[in-house]
């Protein structure tokens, strides 16, 4: 490549928003390309919990990856902030996962010991120090694990500022254009929009769930499939809740303002991107029990979105075997606030650097039919 290669992003949510950002502050000269406006897709409807502990219940590649993107969240934050001039709600003020039955009790006491053997800080609460730690929690709870070093985001304005963020570092965005297939030509790699060719030195394919829809010519399509989540908002009654409260069937994140994200649904019905009776009333059978207040608060509204899913439930980060300078990054699934810092940073040092970092063996896109 030359010495401002020229890369097109395809997806503008936040691991697209967050690769283009990254590229474009390391000196490329970057467009992305979408069907909808910036983050409007998966990103809207996610709570942006920052849980690697709880997201990966035991050791393992997306583990591994959660932990290192954590560890850059601090410093990926204060640039973005610092880039863009916006406020970006942010908190790592823990997570409480409760447990609501001996067994679950149980599972937390294994993953306690676990954690503490891997040098992670974390509390074993019973259920009179959990309700201590949190009084809004029902008579459901056993107990709960307190990790201190968890938290969560503000995906919305994260994702807007990384825009913004880009923007000034001479990133463009295209909307309404959805990429159709990528194949090698005569100048480079090109995209056929459904709005014109477009022509790059690079292509990273961060395109979610609509991923697999994109034709790369030479490679079988990558087994991306959608995940429906609901997430509801509602205005919280009283006193704060005091950091994330995860439960088997329910989370709940605390904002500035007073109101509780409650999430998520996971729900296998194919591009369906509606709100439903019973994904709604699912979640707030759930809140309800997990946190009684909720009973008296206001509910503002439900949010839709679709999560790209894989068989291994892993990412899919890295070359193409078939297109040359394409990069695939997708696949992130219930994680992709969680994994942009990290996301990003590894395909930069691929696109620009050619160094592969070692995480990325366990992600390959070829472990999925030869990708």
């Amino acid at each position: 490549m030359g010495e401002r290669p020229d890369i097109t992003v395809v997806g503008a949510g936040i691991i697209g928003c967050a690769v283009a950002y990254e590229l474009g502050r390391r000196g490329a000269d970057v467009r992305v390309i979408d069907r909808r406006n910036v983050g409007c897709g998966a990103t809207q409807a996610s709570a942006g919990v920052l849980a690697p502990f709880i997201e990966a219940d035991h050791p393992g590649p997306l583990r591994a990856l959660g932990v290192r993107s954590l560890e850059l969240y601090d410093e990926f934050v204060a640039d973005v902030v610092a880039d863009s001039g916006d406020d970006v709600p942010y908190e790592r003020s823990g997570t409480l996962e409760v447990a609501t039955d001996e067994t679950a009790l149980s599972r937390l006491e294994r993953a306690r010991q676990g954690l503490v053997s891997a040098g992670v800080d974390c509390r074993l609460l019973g259920r009179a120090e959990a309700r201590e730690a949190e009084p809004h929690l029902g008579a459901a709870a056993w107990g709960a694990l307190l990790v201190p070093s968890q938290g969560f985001v503000g995906a919305v304005a994260l994702t807007a500022a990384l825009c913004r963020a880009g923007v000034r570092h001479g990133v463009t965005f295209l909307t309404s254009r959805t990429a159709r297939r990528v194949s090698v030509g005569d100048g480079g790699i090109e995209i056929e929009t459904t709005r014109g060719p477009v022509t790059s030195d690079a292509v990273v394919l961060a395109a979610g769930s609509w991923a697999g829809r994109v034709v790369v010519d030479g490679e079988a399509p990558l087994p991306i499939r959608p995940v429906r989540g609901q997430l509801l908002r509602l205005m919280w009654p009283g006193a704060p809740l005091a950091r994330v409260i995860w439960s088997p069937r329910c989370y709940a994140v605390p904002w500035r303002d007073g109101s509780v994200l409650v999430g998520a649904t996971v729900e296998e019905v194919g591009f369906d991107e509606r709100a439903t009776v019973a994904g709604v009333t699912t979640l707030l059978d759930a809140v309800r029990d997990l946190l009684p207040a909720t009973r008296d608060a206001g509910f503002d509204e439900v949010r839709v979105g679709l999560r790209p899913g894989t068989p291994d439930d892993l990412p899919a980060l890295g070359w193409s075997r078939a297109v040359p300078n394409l990069v695939h990054a997708t696949g992130h699934y219930r994680n992709g606030i969680l994994l942009a810092p990290i996301t990003a940073r590894l395909v930069a040092d691929l696109v620009l650097d050619g160094r592969e970092d070692p995480l990325l063996e366990a992600v390959a896109p070829g472990r999925f039919n030869g990708a």
